[in-house]
Protein backbone atom coordinates (compact mmCIF):
# COMPACT_ATOMS: atom_id res chain seq x y z
CA UNK A 1 0.00 0.00 0.00
CA UNK A 2 1.79 3.56 -1.00
CA UNK A 3 2.45 5.87 1.77
CA UNK A 4 0.54 9.06 2.24
CA UNK A 5 1.96 12.32 1.64
CA UNK A 6 3.67 13.45 5.06
CA UNK A 7 1.93 16.77 4.83
CA UNK A 8 -1.49 15.55 4.16
CA UNK A 9 -0.85 13.22 7.09
CA UNK A 10 -0.97 15.51 9.33
CA UNK A 11 -2.97 18.06 7.44
CA UNK A 12 -0.82 21.01 6.64
CA UNK A 13 0.53 22.80 3.93
CA UNK A 14 4.40 22.27 2.81
CA UNK A 15 5.32 25.87 3.52
CA UNK A 16 3.62 25.15 7.08
CA UNK A 17 6.26 26.30 9.90
CA UNK A 18 7.66 23.71 12.72
CA UNK A 19 5.49 24.75 15.25
CA UNK A 20 2.17 24.40 13.00
CA UNK A 21 3.98 20.68 12.40
CA UNK A 22 4.53 19.94 16.23
CA UNK A 23 0.85 21.60 16.47
CA UNK A 24 -0.60 19.53 14.41
CA UNK A 25 1.14 16.16 14.98
CA UNK A 26 0.42 16.79 18.69
CA UNK A 27 -3.80 17.05 17.65
CA UNK A 28 -3.69 13.83 15.73
CA UNK A 29 -2.17 11.61 18.68
CA UNK A 30 -3.78 12.72 20.82
CA UNK A 31 -6.90 12.28 18.95
CA UNK A 32 -5.73 8.82 17.82
CA UNK A 33 -3.55 7.35 20.69
CA UNK A 34 -4.13 3.47 21.66
CA UNK A 35 -5.04 4.33 25.03
CA UNK A 36 -8.06 6.59 24.10
CA UNK A 37 -9.05 4.48 21.43
CA UNK A 38 -10.50 1.21 22.44
CA UNK A 39 -12.78 -2.24 21.12
CA UNK A 40 -13.40 -2.07 17.31
CA UNK A 41 -11.45 1.64 16.67
CA UNK A 42 -8.53 0.59 18.19
CA UNK A 43 -6.59 -1.14 14.99
CA UNK A 44 -7.59 1.40 13.12
CA UNK A 45 -6.69 4.39 15.69
CA UNK A 46 -3.12 2.45 16.00
CA UNK A 47 -2.30 2.68 12.67
CA UNK A 48 -3.43 6.46 12.08
CA UNK A 49 -1.04 6.93 15.31
CA UNK A 50 2.00 5.25 13.87
CA UNK A 51 1.30 6.94 10.55
CA UNK A 52 1.15 10.41 12.29
CA UNK A 53 4.31 9.67 14.57
CA UNK A 54 6.10 8.97 10.87
CA UNK A 55 4.94 12.05 8.91
CA UNK A 56 6.14 13.87 12.53
CA UNK A 57 9.48 12.38 12.71
CA UNK A 58 10.31 13.40 8.88
CA UNK A 59 8.57 16.77 8.91
CA UNK A 60 10.61 17.66 12.56
CA UNK A 61 14.07 16.82 11.19
CA UNK A 62 15.23 19.98 8.87
CA UNK A 63 17.29 17.34 6.68
CA UNK A 64 14.94 14.66 6.08
CA UNK A 65 12.28 17.13 5.00
CA UNK A 66 13.93 18.69 2.88
CA UNK A 67 15.25 15.55 1.10
CA UNK A 68 11.64 14.53 1.00
CA UNK A 69 10.50 17.71 -0.17
CA UNK A 70 13.18 17.14 -3.27
CA UNK A 71 12.49 13.45 -3.85
CA UNK A 72 9.67 12.68 -1.61
CA UNK A 73 9.23 8.87 0.41
CA UNK A 74 12.35 7.84 -2.30
CA UNK A 75 14.29 10.71 -0.91
CA UNK A 76 14.36 9.01 2.74
CA UNK A 77 15.46 5.97 4.38
CA UNK A 78 12.81 4.36 6.07
CA UNK A 79 14.92 2.30 8.06
CA UNK A 80 16.53 5.55 9.52
CA UNK A 81 15.22 7.36 12.69
CA UNK A 82 16.62 9.99 14.83
CA UNK A 83 19.36 8.87 16.82
CA UNK A 84 18.87 10.16 20.63
CA UNK A 85 21.54 12.49 19.91
CA UNK A 86 19.39 13.95 16.17
CA UNK A 87 17.96 17.07 16.00
CA UNK A 88 14.65 14.93 14.81
CA UNK A 89 14.00 12.59 17.76
CA UNK A 90 14.67 15.66 20.47
CA UNK A 91 11.81 17.30 18.36
CA UNK A 92 9.72 14.02 18.20
CA UNK A 93 10.35 13.19 21.81
CA UNK A 94 9.44 16.94 22.89
CA UNK A 95 6.08 17.05 20.89
CA UNK A 96 5.15 13.13 22.16
CA UNK A 97 6.51 14.34 25.85
CA UNK A 98 4.31 17.17 25.78
CA UNK A 99 0.82 14.57 24.91
CA UNK A 100 1.67 12.65 27.57
CA UNK A 101 1.54 15.42 29.71
CA UNK A 102 -1.65 16.71 28.57
CA UNK A 103 -3.29 13.21 28.81
CA UNK A 104 -2.00 11.94 32.00
CA UNK A 105 -0.14 14.50 33.64
CA UNK A 106 -3.35 15.61 36.22
CA UNK A 107 -3.89 12.26 36.96
CA UNK A 108 -0.54 11.83 38.01
CA UNK A 109 -0.31 14.71 39.97
CA UNK A 110 -3.95 13.67 41.84
CA UNK A 111 -1.99 10.10 42.89
CA UNK A 112 1.00 11.96 43.97
CA UNK A 113 -0.82 14.58 46.06
CA UNK A 114 -2.69 11.93 47.50
CA UNK A 115 -0.76 11.66 51.10
CA UNK A 116 1.74 8.95 50.25
CA UNK A 117 5.05 9.87 51.57
CA UNK A 118 9.01 9.21 50.52
CA UNK A 119 9.24 6.07 53.32
CA UNK A 120 13.36 5.71 53.86
CA UNK A 121 14.85 2.73 55.55
CA UNK A 122 16.91 4.05 58.66
CA UNK A 123 21.00 3.80 58.65
CA UNK A 124 22.96 1.50 59.95
CA UNK A 125 24.91 1.76 62.76
CA UNK A 126 28.52 0.16 63.83
CA UNK A 127 29.64 -0.88 67.33
CA UNK A 128 32.86 -1.61 68.33
CA UNK A 129 33.10 -4.17 71.20
CA UNK A 130 36.48 -5.32 72.57
CA UNK A 131 36.88 -8.81 74.12
CA UNK A 132 39.06 -10.70 75.28
CA UNK A 133 40.93 -13.75 74.24
CA UNK A 134 38.99 -16.14 76.75
CA UNK A 135 35.51 -14.45 76.08
CA UNK A 136 36.08 -14.76 72.32
CA UNK A 137 37.05 -19.02 72.83
CA UNK A 138 34.26 -19.23 75.41
CA UNK A 139 31.66 -17.30 74.45
CA UNK A 140 29.68 -14.26 77.08
CA UNK A 141 26.32 -11.84 77.28
CA UNK A 142 27.34 -8.67 77.13
CA UNK A 143 25.20 -5.23 77.83
CA UNK A 144 26.01 -2.62 75.66
CA UNK A 145 24.56 1.07 75.64
CA UNK A 146 23.80 2.99 72.21
CA UNK A 147 22.01 5.85 71.14
CA UNK A 148 18.39 5.50 70.10
CA UNK A 149 15.51 7.65 70.13
CA UNK A 150 12.25 7.71 71.56
CA UNK A 151 8.56 10.24 70.60
CA UNK A 152 9.14 13.85 72.25
CA UNK A 153 7.03 14.40 75.48
CA UNK A 154 6.28 17.35 74.29
CA UNK A 155 4.94 17.35 70.88
CA UNK A 156 4.02 13.17 71.33
CA UNK A 157 5.71 12.85 67.88
CA UNK A 158 4.37 15.69 65.64
CA UNK A 159 7.39 18.05 65.76
CA UNK A 160 5.05 20.98 65.87
CA UNK A 161 5.06 23.42 68.30
CA UNK A 162 1.96 22.46 70.86
CA UNK A 163 -1.11 24.42 69.51
CA UNK A 164 0.11 24.48 66.31
CA UNK A 165 0.35 21.52 63.57
CA UNK A 166 2.02 20.38 60.68
CA UNK A 167 0.56 21.79 57.32
CA UNK A 168 0.87 19.76 53.66
CA UNK A 169 3.94 20.65 51.52
CA UNK A 170 3.14 23.53 48.83
CA UNK A 171 6.11 21.93 46.74
CA UNK A 172 4.82 18.14 46.23
CA UNK A 173 1.58 18.62 47.32
CA UNK A 174 2.27 16.32 50.31
CA UNK A 175 3.49 13.61 48.45
CA UNK A 176 7.09 13.85 49.56
CA UNK A 177 8.88 13.70 46.29
CA UNK A 178 9.00 15.84 42.78
CA UNK A 179 8.88 15.01 39.22
CA UNK A 180 11.49 16.32 36.47
CA UNK A 181 10.01 15.62 32.94
CA UNK A 182 12.16 16.45 29.79
CA UNK A 183 11.05 14.70 27.10
CA UNK A 184 10.65 10.97 27.06
CA UNK A 185 11.99 10.85 30.52
CA UNK A 186 10.72 11.31 34.22
CA UNK A 187 12.68 11.72 36.75
CA UNK A 188 11.45 11.45 40.80
CA UNK A 189 13.12 13.28 43.30
CA UNK A 190 12.59 14.25 46.86
CA UNK A 191 10.88 17.13 47.83
CA UNK A 192 13.61 19.60 48.56
CA UNK A 193 11.11 21.93 50.73
CA UNK A 194 9.63 18.71 52.75
CA UNK A 195 12.64 16.11 51.98
CA UNK A 196 10.14 13.89 51.50
CA UNK A 197 8.22 13.95 54.79
CA UNK A 198 4.82 15.26 52.25
CA UNK A 199 4.64 18.20 55.52
CA UNK A 200 6.46 21.06 56.59
CA UNK A 201 5.97 22.36 60.17
CA UNK A 202 6.02 25.90 60.38
CA UNK A 203 6.60 25.92 64.05
CA UNK A 204 8.97 23.54 65.09
CA UNK A 205 8.77 21.94 68.68
CA UNK A 206 11.32 23.69 70.47
CA UNK A 207 11.98 20.21 72.79
CA UNK A 208 13.02 18.23 70.02
CA UNK A 209 13.75 21.03 67.18
CA UNK A 210 10.69 19.54 64.73
CA UNK A 211 12.28 15.83 64.17
CA UNK A 212 9.47 14.43 66.35
CA UNK A 213 12.10 12.34 68.25
CA UNK A 214 14.33 12.70 71.14
CA UNK A 215 17.86 11.05 71.49
CA UNK A 216 18.45 8.89 74.22
CA UNK A 217 20.45 6.09 75.08
CA UNK A 218 19.16 2.17 75.78
CA UNK A 219 20.90 -1.00 76.70
CA UNK A 220 21.21 -4.22 74.70
CA UNK A 221 21.29 -7.69 75.86
CA UNK A 222 24.16 -9.27 73.06
CA UNK A 223 25.37 -12.48 72.60
CA UNK A 224 29.15 -13.30 72.03
CA UNK A 225 29.21 -16.47 70.35
CA UNK A 226 32.28 -18.54 71.40
CA UNK A 227 34.85 -19.17 68.79
CA UNK A 228 34.40 -15.45 67.61
CA UNK A 229 37.61 -13.61 66.06
CA UNK A 230 38.64 -10.72 65.67
CA UNK A 231 37.08 -8.47 62.56
CA UNK A 232 33.88 -10.23 62.78
CA UNK A 233 30.53 -8.80 63.02
CA UNK A 234 27.23 -9.34 64.84
CA UNK A 235 23.80 -8.36 63.24
CA UNK A 236 21.20 -7.26 65.56
CA UNK A 237 18.38 -6.64 63.23
CA UNK A 238 16.40 -3.16 63.91
CA UNK A 239 18.35 -1.77 66.41
CA UNK A 240 19.83 1.11 63.53
CA UNK A 241 18.42 4.24 63.47
CA UNK A 242 14.95 4.64 62.75
CA UNK A 243 13.30 5.17 59.11
CA UNK A 244 12.12 7.94 58.14
CA UNK A 245 7.71 8.42 57.67
CA UNK A 246 7.16 4.74 59.18
CA UNK A 247 10.07 3.31 57.12
CA UNK A 248 12.07 0.36 58.95
CA UNK A 249 14.75 0.95 61.27
CA UNK A 250 18.55 0.13 60.25
CA UNK A 251 20.79 -2.74 61.46
CA UNK A 252 23.03 -2.58 64.49
CA UNK A 253 26.60 -4.42 63.68
CA UNK A 254 28.84 -5.31 66.72
CA UNK A 255 32.44 -5.14 65.53
CA UNK A 256 34.71 -7.51 67.30
CA UNK A 257 38.05 -6.53 68.44
CA UNK A 258 40.57 -9.21 70.58
CA UNK A 259 42.29 -7.41 72.97
CA UNK A 260 46.04 -8.09 73.22
CA UNK A 261 46.87 -11.26 74.88
CA UNK A 262 49.97 -11.00 77.60
CA UNK A 263 50.45 -14.77 76.99
CA UNK A 264 49.14 -15.89 73.69
CA UNK A 265 48.50 -15.30 69.82
CA UNK A 266 45.55 -16.03 68.15
CA UNK A 267 46.12 -17.53 64.39
CA UNK A 268 42.47 -18.39 63.25
CA UNK A 269 41.89 -21.77 65.76
CA UNK A 270 45.42 -22.16 66.46
CA UNK A 271 47.22 -19.91 69.46
CA UNK A 272 50.73 -19.72 70.09
CA UNK A 273 52.99 -18.66 73.11
CA UNK A 274 56.67 -18.48 73.76
CA UNK A 275 57.78 -20.36 76.44
CA UNK A 276 61.44 -19.44 78.11
CA UNK A 277 63.48 -22.30 79.76
CA UNK A 278 66.70 -22.20 81.49
CA UNK A 279 69.95 -22.73 79.78
CA UNK A 280 70.36 -26.42 82.34
CA UNK A 281 66.49 -27.51 81.10
CA UNK A 282 67.40 -27.15 77.76
CA UNK A 283 71.02 -29.45 77.95
CA UNK A 284 70.05 -32.04 80.32
CA UNK A 285 65.88 -32.35 79.52
CA UNK A 286 63.13 -32.63 81.95
CA UNK A 287 59.24 -32.29 81.83
CA UNK A 288 58.01 -28.11 82.46
CA UNK A 289 54.02 -26.84 82.75
CA UNK A 290 53.11 -24.72 79.88
CA UNK A 291 49.34 -22.30 79.97
CA UNK A 292 46.65 -23.00 77.93
CA UNK A 293 43.60 -21.79 77.87
CA UNK A 294 41.93 -24.34 79.97
CA UNK A 295 44.57 -24.46 82.69
CA UNK A 296 47.79 -26.20 82.49
CA UNK A 297 49.57 -28.77 80.54
CA UNK A 298 52.66 -30.63 80.58
CA UNK A 299 55.25 -30.90 78.21
CA UNK A 300 58.39 -32.70 78.04
CA UNK A 301 61.65 -31.23 77.17
CA UNK A 302 64.20 -33.73 75.18
CA UNK A 303 67.87 -33.29 76.03
CA UNK A 304 69.36 -30.72 74.13
CA UNK A 305 66.58 -28.72 73.19
CA UNK A 306 67.20 -25.67 71.26
CA UNK A 307 65.69 -22.28 71.02
CA UNK A 308 63.14 -21.98 68.18
CA UNK A 309 62.09 -25.46 69.40
CA UNK A 310 58.07 -26.11 68.34
CA UNK A 311 55.87 -28.36 70.50
CA UNK A 312 52.33 -28.82 69.41
CA UNK A 313 48.81 -29.39 71.74
CA UNK A 314 46.42 -30.47 69.78
CA UNK A 315 43.13 -29.43 70.66
CA UNK A 316 44.57 -26.86 73.10
CA UNK A 317 43.55 -23.82 70.50
CA UNK A 318 40.17 -22.13 69.79
CA UNK A 319 36.72 -24.07 68.17
CA UNK A 320 35.82 -21.70 65.47
CA UNK A 321 32.16 -20.40 65.09
CA UNK A 322 32.32 -22.58 62.11
CA UNK A 323 34.28 -25.07 63.11
CA UNK A 324 33.88 -28.48 63.61
CA UNK A 325 36.93 -29.18 66.11
CA UNK A 326 39.21 -27.00 68.26
CA UNK A 327 42.41 -25.91 67.06
CA UNK A 328 46.13 -26.79 68.35
CA UNK A 329 48.21 -24.87 70.69
CA UNK A 330 52.26 -24.44 69.58
CA UNK A 331 54.59 -24.15 72.51
CA UNK A 332 57.48 -21.96 71.06
CA UNK A 333 61.04 -22.74 73.31
CA UNK A 334 63.29 -20.10 74.11
CA UNK A 335 66.81 -20.56 76.04
CA UNK A 336 67.10 -18.07 78.35
CA UNK A 337 70.95 -16.44 78.90
CA UNK A 338 71.40 -16.53 82.13
CA UNK A 339 72.47 -12.48 83.18
CA UNK A 340 73.90 -10.96 86.80
CA UNK A 341 75.99 -13.78 87.32
CA UNK A 342 78.11 -13.91 90.71
CA UNK A 343 82.26 -14.76 90.52
CA UNK A 344 81.37 -18.09 90.93
CA UNK A 345 78.77 -18.64 88.74
CA UNK A 346 81.16 -17.17 86.16
CA UNK A 347 83.66 -19.54 86.92
CA UNK A 348 81.53 -22.27 86.74
CA UNK A 349 80.32 -21.39 83.23
CA UNK A 350 84.13 -20.85 81.92
CA UNK A 351 84.98 -23.98 83.44
CA UNK A 352 82.12 -25.45 81.52
CA UNK A 353 82.76 -23.99 78.04
CA UNK A 354 86.17 -25.06 78.22
CA UNK A 355 85.08 -28.60 78.87
CA UNK A 356 82.47 -28.34 75.99
CA UNK A 357 85.01 -27.34 73.52
CA UNK A 358 87.27 -29.93 73.99
CA UNK A 359 84.43 -32.67 72.95
CA UNK A 360 84.13 -30.65 69.85
CA UNK A 361 81.38 -31.43 67.89
CA UNK A 362 80.09 -34.08 70.11
CA UNK A 363 78.73 -31.39 72.71
CA UNK A 364 78.22 -28.46 70.12
CA UNK A 365 77.37 -29.94 66.72
CA UNK A 366 76.45 -26.33 65.61
CA UNK A 367 79.18 -24.40 66.63
CA UNK A 368 81.84 -26.39 65.55
CA UNK A 369 80.01 -27.09 61.90
CA UNK A 370 79.77 -22.84 61.89
CA UNK A 371 83.67 -22.84 63.06
CA UNK A 372 84.23 -24.87 59.76
CA UNK A 373 82.18 -23.31 57.11
CA UNK A 374 83.97 -19.81 58.26
CA UNK A 375 87.53 -21.02 57.71
CA UNK A 376 86.08 -22.76 54.48
CA UNK A 377 84.69 -19.09 53.66
CA UNK A 378 87.92 -16.85 54.36
CA UNK A 379 90.44 -19.62 52.68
Amino acid sequence: MAKRDYYEVLGVPKNASDEEIKKAYRKHAMKHHPDRNQGDSSKVAEEKFKESKEAYEMLSDPQKRAAYDQHGHAGVDPNMRGGPGGEGYGGFAEAFGDIFGDMFGQQRGRAGGGGGRQVFRGSDLSYAMEVTLEEAAAGKDAQIRIPSWDSCDVCHGSGAKPGTQAKTCGTCNGSGAVQMRQGFFSVQQTCPTCRGAGKVIPEPCTACHGQGKIKKQKTLEVKIPGGIDGGMRIRSAGNGEPGTNGGPPGDLYIEIRLKKHDIFERDGDDIHCAVPISLITAALGGEIDVPTLAGKAAIDIPEGTQTGKQFRLRGKGIKGVRSSYPGDLYCHITVETPVKLTEHQRKLLRDLDESLKKGGSKHLPSGDSWTNRLKSFFS
